[in-house]
Protein backbone atom coordinates (compact mmCIF):
# COMPACT_ATOMS: atom_id res chain seq x y z
CA UNK A 1 0.00 0.00 0.00
CA UNK A 2 2.63 2.39 0.34
CA UNK A 3 3.57 2.14 -3.48
CA UNK A 4 -0.01 2.83 -4.00
CA UNK A 5 -0.15 6.04 -2.68
CA UNK A 6 2.84 7.01 -4.28
CA UNK A 7 2.02 6.06 -7.44
CA UNK A 8 -1.35 7.95 -6.06
CA UNK A 9 0.61 11.03 -5.40
CA UNK A 10 2.17 11.02 -9.00
CA UNK A 11 -0.76 10.29 -11.15
CA UNK A 12 -3.28 12.31 -9.78
CA UNK A 13 -3.42 15.49 -11.61
CA UNK A 14 -4.91 19.34 -10.27
CA UNK A 15 -8.04 20.30 -12.39
CA UNK A 16 -8.34 23.40 -14.12
CA UNK A 17 -9.21 25.78 -12.31
CA UNK A 18 -12.93 26.14 -13.45
CA UNK A 19 -13.36 22.35 -13.32
CA UNK A 20 -12.22 22.36 -9.46
CA UNK A 21 -14.66 25.14 -8.71
CA UNK A 22 -17.42 22.73 -10.47
CA UNK A 23 -15.56 19.58 -8.70
CA UNK A 24 -15.70 20.63 -5.11
CA UNK A 25 -18.82 22.13 -5.35
CA UNK A 26 -20.46 19.00 -6.00
CA UNK A 27 -18.33 17.21 -3.25
CA UNK A 28 -19.88 19.33 -0.84
CA UNK A 29 -23.40 18.68 -2.23
CA UNK A 30 -23.59 14.94 -2.14
CA UNK A 31 -20.75 14.90 1.03
CA UNK A 32 -19.12 12.20 -0.76
CA UNK A 33 -15.22 12.29 -1.35
CA UNK A 34 -13.47 11.48 -5.01
CA UNK A 35 -12.01 8.14 -5.11
CA UNK A 36 -8.68 9.90 -5.23
CA UNK A 37 -9.41 11.28 -1.83
CA UNK A 38 -10.99 7.87 -0.60
CA UNK A 39 -8.33 5.96 -1.82
CA UNK A 40 -5.45 7.84 -0.18
CA UNK A 41 -7.70 7.91 3.17
CA UNK A 42 -7.76 4.23 3.24
CA UNK A 43 -3.87 4.00 2.83
CA UNK A 44 -3.09 6.45 5.19
CA UNK A 45 -5.28 4.41 7.40
CA UNK A 46 -3.76 1.34 6.81
CA UNK A 47 -0.41 3.27 7.20
CA UNK A 48 -1.24 4.60 11.16
CA UNK A 49 -2.12 1.36 12.09
CA UNK A 50 0.14 -0.68 11.11
CA UNK A 51 3.00 2.12 11.53
CA UNK A 52 1.72 4.44 13.86
CA UNK A 53 -0.76 2.89 16.60
CA UNK A 54 1.50 0.18 17.79
CA UNK A 55 3.99 2.47 18.79
CA UNK A 56 2.43 5.76 19.55
CA UNK A 57 2.52 4.74 23.41
CA UNK A 58 6.26 4.23 23.50
CA UNK A 59 7.38 7.00 21.61
CA UNK A 60 4.97 9.17 23.86
CA UNK A 61 6.75 7.72 26.86
CA UNK A 62 10.28 7.93 26.04
CA UNK A 63 9.99 10.95 24.44
CA UNK A 64 11.33 9.40 20.96
CA UNK A 65 11.16 11.26 17.36
CA UNK A 66 9.39 9.09 14.67
CA UNK A 67 12.10 9.28 12.14
CA UNK A 68 11.33 6.19 10.76
CA UNK A 69 7.94 6.63 10.33
CA UNK A 70 8.26 10.10 8.97
CA UNK A 71 11.01 9.00 6.02
CA UNK A 72 8.23 6.61 5.31
CA UNK A 73 5.63 9.08 5.03
CA UNK A 74 8.11 11.72 3.02
CA UNK A 75 8.47 8.53 0.47
CA UNK A 76 4.44 8.56 0.59
CA UNK A 77 3.98 12.29 -0.24
CA UNK A 78 2.47 12.76 2.70
CA UNK A 79 5.50 15.91 4.29
CA UNK A 80 4.66 17.77 0.55
CA UNK A 81 0.76 16.78 0.24
CA UNK A 82 -0.17 20.23 -1.91
CA UNK A 83 3.44 20.95 -3.26
CA UNK A 84 3.78 20.32 -6.77
CA UNK A 85 5.09 17.46 -8.68
CA UNK A 86 7.98 19.01 -10.37
CA UNK A 87 9.37 20.54 -6.96
CA UNK A 88 9.58 16.71 -5.21
CA UNK A 89 5.57 17.20 -3.96
CA UNK A 90 2.56 14.54 -4.21
CA UNK A 91 0.72 17.46 -6.23
CA UNK A 92 -2.67 16.80 -4.55
CA UNK A 93 -5.07 19.12 -3.20
CA UNK A 94 -5.75 20.43 0.39
CA UNK A 95 -8.25 18.70 1.15
CA UNK A 96 -6.32 15.62 0.32
CA UNK A 97 -4.02 17.23 2.75
CA UNK A 98 -6.61 17.58 5.59
CA UNK A 99 -7.70 13.77 5.04
CA UNK A 100 -4.26 12.00 5.48
CA UNK A 101 -3.37 14.36 8.08
CA UNK A 102 -6.29 13.65 10.21
CA UNK A 103 -5.57 9.67 9.73
CA UNK A 104 -1.54 10.19 10.36
CA UNK A 105 -3.21 11.91 13.58
CA UNK A 106 -5.24 9.17 14.30
CA UNK A 107 -2.59 6.99 14.51
CA UNK A 108 -0.21 9.22 16.78
CA UNK A 109 -0.77 12.59 16.84
CA UNK A 110 2.78 13.89 17.34
CA UNK A 111 3.53 12.06 14.22
CA UNK A 112 0.80 14.32 13.06
CA UNK A 113 1.87 17.63 14.24
CA UNK A 114 5.61 16.87 12.37
CA UNK A 115 3.82 16.73 9.42
CA UNK A 116 1.39 19.76 9.91
CA UNK A 117 4.37 21.86 10.44
CA UNK A 118 6.18 20.58 7.70
CA UNK A 119 3.42 21.08 5.19
CA UNK A 120 1.34 24.33 6.74
CA UNK A 121 3.99 26.19 8.05
CA UNK A 122 7.04 25.77 6.55
CA UNK A 123 6.45 24.24 2.93
CA UNK A 124 3.37 26.35 2.74
CA UNK A 125 4.79 29.91 3.03
CA UNK A 126 7.58 29.20 0.78
CA UNK A 127 5.53 27.37 -1.85
CA UNK A 128 3.74 31.06 -1.98
CA UNK A 129 6.27 33.91 -1.74
CA UNK A 130 9.72 31.81 -2.73
CA UNK A 131 11.21 32.94 -5.79
CA UNK A 132 11.66 30.33 -8.09
CA UNK A 133 15.23 29.87 -7.50
CA UNK A 134 14.32 29.41 -3.85
CA UNK A 135 12.10 26.87 -4.38
CA UNK A 136 14.44 24.36 -5.69
CA UNK A 137 16.73 25.18 -2.50
CA UNK A 138 14.04 25.10 0.50
CA UNK A 139 11.30 23.29 -0.74
CA UNK A 140 11.99 20.12 -2.87
CA UNK A 141 14.98 18.62 -0.14
CA UNK A 142 12.03 18.96 2.26
CA UNK A 143 9.63 16.58 0.05
CA UNK A 144 11.31 13.18 0.92
CA UNK A 145 11.28 12.96 4.43
CA UNK A 146 15.03 13.14 4.73
CA UNK A 147 14.98 17.00 6.08
CA UNK A 148 12.08 18.63 7.37
CA UNK A 149 11.17 22.69 8.29
CA UNK A 150 10.06 24.68 11.24
CA UNK A 151 8.22 27.93 11.50
CA UNK A 152 9.56 30.47 14.03
CA UNK A 153 6.96 33.33 14.60
CA UNK A 154 6.34 32.90 18.64
CA UNK A 155 8.48 34.43 20.96
CA UNK A 156 8.86 34.31 24.90
CA UNK A 157 7.25 37.98 25.69
CA UNK A 158 4.48 38.07 23.07
CA UNK A 159 2.22 35.11 23.05
CA UNK A 160 -0.62 35.13 20.69
CA UNK A 161 0.87 39.07 19.36
CA UNK A 162 2.17 37.74 16.08
CA UNK A 163 2.73 42.14 15.05
CA UNK A 164 5.11 42.11 18.28
CA UNK A 165 8.32 41.13 17.13
CA UNK A 166 11.12 41.85 18.99
CA UNK A 167 13.51 39.36 17.04
CA UNK A 168 15.04 42.28 14.82
CA UNK A 169 17.24 41.59 11.67
CA UNK A 170 19.36 44.42 10.37
CA UNK A 171 21.00 44.41 6.83
CA UNK A 172 24.64 44.19 6.90
CA UNK A 173 26.27 44.62 3.27
CA UNK A 174 25.27 41.31 1.43
CA UNK A 175 24.33 39.92 4.72
CA UNK A 176 21.27 40.30 7.09
CA UNK A 177 22.12 39.85 10.86
CA UNK A 178 18.93 38.40 12.92
CA UNK A 179 18.87 38.78 17.05
CA UNK A 180 16.32 37.93 19.28
CA UNK A 181 14.67 34.30 20.52
CA UNK A 182 11.64 32.75 18.93
CA UNK A 183 10.19 30.08 21.64
CA UNK A 184 7.94 27.66 21.33
CA UNK A 185 8.84 25.84 17.66
CA UNK A 186 7.98 22.71 16.80
CA UNK A 187 10.15 20.38 15.18
CA UNK A 188 13.41 22.77 16.29
CA UNK A 189 15.41 19.89 17.08
CA UNK A 190 15.33 17.73 13.62
CA UNK A 191 14.89 20.67 11.26
CA UNK A 192 16.92 21.32 8.31
CA UNK A 193 15.72 25.12 7.87
CA UNK A 194 13.07 27.69 9.50
CA UNK A 195 10.69 30.17 8.34
CA UNK A 196 11.93 32.95 10.75
CA UNK A 197 9.95 36.61 11.47
CA UNK A 198 12.11 39.24 12.29
CA UNK A 199 11.37 43.32 12.73
CA UNK A 200 13.38 45.06 9.80
CA UNK A 201 11.83 48.85 10.49
CA UNK A 202 10.46 49.46 14.47
CA UNK A 203 8.67 52.60 13.40
CA UNK A 204 6.05 50.63 10.73
CA UNK A 205 5.82 48.40 13.58
CA UNK A 206 3.66 45.62 12.48
CA UNK A 207 4.60 46.44 8.86
CA UNK A 208 8.15 46.68 9.38
CA UNK A 209 8.02 42.33 9.83
CA UNK A 210 9.82 40.90 7.09
CA UNK A 211 10.51 36.95 6.79
CA UNK A 212 13.76 35.17 6.56
CA UNK A 213 14.73 31.74 5.20
CA UNK A 214 17.82 30.25 7.83
CA UNK A 215 19.16 27.05 7.74
CA UNK A 216 19.49 25.29 10.34
CA UNK A 217 22.24 24.08 12.25
CA UNK A 218 23.75 27.57 10.94
CA UNK A 219 26.44 29.98 13.29
CA UNK A 220 24.75 32.27 15.53
CA UNK A 221 21.43 30.42 15.65
CA UNK A 222 21.56 27.82 18.81
CA UNK A 223 18.74 25.31 20.21
CA UNK A 224 17.25 25.67 23.79
CA UNK A 225 16.21 22.82 25.69
CA UNK A 226 13.36 20.51 24.63
CA UNK A 227 10.39 21.52 26.27
CA UNK A 228 9.11 18.44 28.44
CA UNK A 229 5.35 18.49 27.42
CA UNK A 230 1.75 17.55 28.72
CA UNK A 231 1.42 16.13 25.05
CA UNK A 232 2.89 15.62 21.60
CA UNK A 233 5.31 14.63 23.36
CA UNK A 234 7.39 12.67 20.35
CA UNK A 235 7.52 16.05 18.98
CA UNK A 236 10.38 18.50 19.78
CA UNK A 237 9.79 21.57 21.06
CA UNK A 238 12.27 24.68 21.85
CA UNK A 239 13.59 27.86 21.55
CA UNK A 240 15.75 29.22 18.41
CA UNK A 241 18.87 31.27 19.91
CA UNK A 242 20.01 34.05 17.33
CA UNK A 243 22.72 35.50 18.48
CA UNK A 244 24.54 38.20 15.48
CA UNK A 245 23.06 35.00 12.92
CA UNK A 246 23.92 36.23 9.28
CA UNK A 247 22.32 34.94 6.64
CA UNK A 248 22.58 35.35 2.72
CA UNK A 249 20.96 38.96 1.82
CA UNK A 250 18.89 36.59 -1.06
CA UNK A 251 17.40 34.64 2.13
CA UNK A 252 14.48 37.63 2.62
CA UNK A 253 11.18 35.74 1.67
CA UNK A 254 8.98 37.69 -0.21
CA UNK A 255 9.37 41.42 -0.08
CA UNK A 256 10.88 43.07 2.78
CA UNK A 257 7.85 44.41 5.25
CA UNK A 258 5.57 41.29 4.00
CA UNK A 259 6.06 39.43 7.25
CA UNK A 260 2.86 40.06 9.06
CA UNK A 261 1.01 39.63 6.03
CA UNK A 262 2.91 35.94 5.17
CA UNK A 263 2.13 35.01 8.92
CA UNK A 264 -1.33 35.72 8.77
CA UNK A 265 -1.66 34.00 5.70
CA UNK A 266 0.30 31.12 7.01
CA UNK A 267 -1.44 30.80 9.65
CA UNK A 268 -5.18 30.93 8.06
CA UNK A 269 -4.13 27.29 6.32
CA UNK A 270 -2.31 25.77 9.29
CA UNK A 271 -5.48 26.36 10.58
CA UNK A 272 -6.74 23.77 8.55
CA UNK A 273 -3.78 21.07 9.56
CA UNK A 274 -4.28 21.84 13.35
CA UNK A 275 -8.15 21.19 13.20
CA UNK A 276 -7.03 17.78 10.90
CA UNK A 277 -4.98 17.06 13.67
CA UNK A 278 -7.47 17.47 16.38
CA UNK A 279 -9.89 15.17 14.00
CA UNK A 280 -7.64 12.58 14.33
CA UNK A 281 -7.07 12.51 17.88
CA UNK A 282 -10.82 12.92 18.14
CA UNK A 283 -11.38 10.05 16.45
CA UNK A 284 -8.90 7.99 18.52
CA UNK A 285 -10.37 8.92 21.45
CA UNK A 286 -13.90 7.58 19.92
CA UNK A 287 -12.78 4.31 18.47
CA UNK A 288 -11.16 3.40 22.14
CA UNK A 289 -14.01 4.27 23.74
CA UNK A 290 -16.53 2.41 21.39
CA UNK A 291 -14.25 -0.73 21.45
CA UNK A 292 -14.14 -0.84 25.28
CA UNK A 293 -18.39 -0.05 26.20
CA UNK A 294 -18.38 -2.89 23.43
CA UNK A 295 -16.41 -5.22 25.61
CA UNK A 296 -17.43 -3.98 28.84
CA UNK A 297 -20.00 -6.12 31.10
CA UNK A 298 -21.48 -4.16 33.80
CA UNK A 299 -25.45 -5.45 34.96
CA UNK A 300 -25.25 -8.67 32.67
CA UNK A 301 -24.66 -6.70 29.76
CA UNK A 302 -22.71 -4.32 27.48
CA UNK A 303 -22.17 -0.92 28.67
CA UNK A 304 -23.47 0.39 25.08
CA UNK A 305 -27.32 -0.44 26.63
CA UNK A 306 -27.00 1.55 29.24
CA UNK A 307 -28.69 4.90 27.79
CA UNK A 308 -26.14 7.47 29.89
CA UNK A 309 -23.49 5.93 27.90
CA UNK A 310 -25.63 6.04 24.28
CA UNK A 311 -26.04 9.90 25.06
CA UNK A 312 -22.06 10.27 25.49
CA UNK A 313 -21.21 8.73 22.22
CA UNK A 314 -23.89 10.33 20.24
CA UNK A 315 -22.59 13.83 21.73
CA UNK A 316 -19.40 12.39 19.99
CA UNK A 317 -20.10 11.54 17.09
CA UNK A 318 -22.11 14.45 16.50
CA UNK A 319 -19.23 16.91 17.56
CA UNK A 320 -16.56 14.79 15.56
CA UNK A 321 -18.84 14.84 12.59
CA UNK A 322 -19.49 18.46 12.41
CA UNK A 323 -15.69 19.84 13.18
CA UNK A 324 -14.40 17.54 10.33
CA UNK A 325 -17.54 18.62 7.97
CA UNK A 326 -16.37 22.61 8.83
CA UNK A 327 -12.56 21.31 8.69
CA UNK A 328 -13.56 19.67 4.53
CA UNK A 329 -15.17 22.96 3.70
CA UNK A 330 -12.85 25.31 5.20
CA UNK A 331 -9.87 22.72 2.92
CA UNK A 332 -12.32 23.39 -0.44
CA UNK A 333 -12.45 27.25 -0.07
CA UNK A 334 -8.87 27.00 -0.16
CA UNK A 335 -8.84 25.19 -3.30
CA UNK A 336 -11.38 26.72 -4.89
CA UNK A 337 -9.00 30.10 -4.07
CA UNK A 338 -11.68 31.66 -1.96
CA UNK A 339 -11.70 33.51 1.13
CA UNK A 340 -11.47 31.26 4.25
CA UNK A 341 -10.39 32.94 6.99
CA UNK A 342 -13.44 32.47 9.03
CA UNK A 343 -13.90 28.94 7.98
CA UNK A 344 -10.50 28.22 9.05
CA UNK A 345 -10.84 29.72 12.78
CA UNK A 346 -13.92 28.01 12.56
CA UNK A 347 -12.66 24.72 11.84
CA UNK A 348 -9.96 24.96 13.97
CA UNK A 349 -12.25 25.99 17.07
CA UNK A 350 -14.66 23.15 16.70
CA UNK A 351 -12.54 20.65 16.05
CA UNK A 352 -9.64 21.31 19.11
CA UNK A 353 -13.43 22.28 21.18
CA UNK A 354 -14.23 18.80 19.75
CA UNK A 355 -11.28 17.06 20.52
CA UNK A 356 -11.03 17.54 24.32
CA UNK A 357 -14.22 16.78 24.76
CA UNK A 358 -14.46 13.59 23.04
CA UNK A 359 -11.15 13.09 25.16
CA UNK A 360 -12.54 13.40 28.36
CA UNK A 361 -15.59 11.37 27.45
CA UNK A 362 -13.82 8.89 26.79
CA UNK A 363 -11.89 8.80 29.33
CA UNK A 364 -15.21 8.47 31.94
CA UNK A 365 -16.56 5.92 29.71
CA UNK A 366 -13.64 4.34 30.40
CA UNK A 367 -13.55 4.95 34.26
CA UNK A 368 -10.60 3.77 35.86
CA UNK A 369 -9.02 2.49 33.18
CA UNK A 370 -9.29 5.55 31.02
CA UNK A 371 -6.55 7.18 34.19
CA UNK A 372 -4.14 4.67 33.30
CA UNK A 373 -1.28 4.25 30.41
CA UNK A 374 -2.26 1.06 29.36
CA UNK A 375 -4.85 2.44 27.47
CA UNK A 376 -4.37 5.17 25.32
CA UNK A 377 -7.13 7.44 26.55
CA UNK A 378 -5.10 9.05 28.92
CA UNK A 379 -2.72 9.70 25.73
CA UNK A 380 -5.28 10.85 23.19
CA UNK A 381 -6.72 13.09 26.42
CA UNK A 382 -3.05 14.91 26.88
CA UNK A 383 -2.15 15.41 22.97
CA UNK A 384 -5.92 16.89 22.42
CA UNK A 385 -4.91 19.85 24.77
CA UNK A 386 -2.72 21.88 22.76
CA UNK A 387 -4.65 21.88 19.90
CA UNK A 388 -6.58 24.76 21.68
CA UNK A 389 -3.47 26.45 22.21
CA UNK A 390 -1.20 26.70 19.03
CA UNK A 391 -1.46 28.59 15.93
CA UNK A 392 -4.07 30.91 17.63
CA UNK A 393 -5.94 29.74 21.06
CA UNK A 394 -9.52 29.26 21.40
CA UNK A 395 -9.92 32.95 22.22
CA UNK A 396 -7.83 34.31 19.28
CA UNK A 397 -10.11 32.00 17.05
CA UNK A 398 -13.05 34.17 18.31
CA UNK A 399 -11.82 37.10 17.77
CA UNK A 400 -10.58 35.77 14.20
CA UNK A 401 -14.73 34.54 13.47
CA UNK A 402 -16.26 37.87 15.38
CA UNK A 403 -14.07 40.19 13.34
CA UNK A 404 -14.57 38.80 10.07
CA UNK A 405 -18.37 38.09 10.81
CA UNK A 406 -18.80 41.93 11.78
CA UNK A 407 -17.22 42.76 8.15
CA UNK A 408 -19.69 40.70 6.36
CA UNK A 409 -22.68 42.06 7.50
CA UNK A 410 -21.13 45.59 7.41
CA UNK A 411 -20.73 45.08 3.56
Amino acid sequence: MLRGVTVLCRTWRPLAPRTATRYLHTVYQTVELPDTHRMLRDTCREFAEKELQPVAGLLDREHRYPREQVQKMGQMGLLSVAVPEDLGGAGLDYLAYAIALEEVSRGCASTGVVMSVNNSLYLGPVLKHASEKQKKKWITPFCSGDKIGCFALSEPGNGSDAGAASTVARLDGEHWVLNGTKSWITNAWEASATVVFATTDKSMKHKGISAFLVEMPTPGLSLGKKEDKLGIRASSTANLIFEDCRIPRENLLGQSGMGFKIAMQTLDAGRIGIASQALGIAQAALDCAVDYAEKRIAFGSPITKLQAIQFKLADMALALESARLLTWRAAMLKDNEKPYTKEAAMAKLAASEAATRISHQAIQILGGMGYVTEMPAERHYRDARITEIYEGTSEIQRLVIANQLLKEYQH
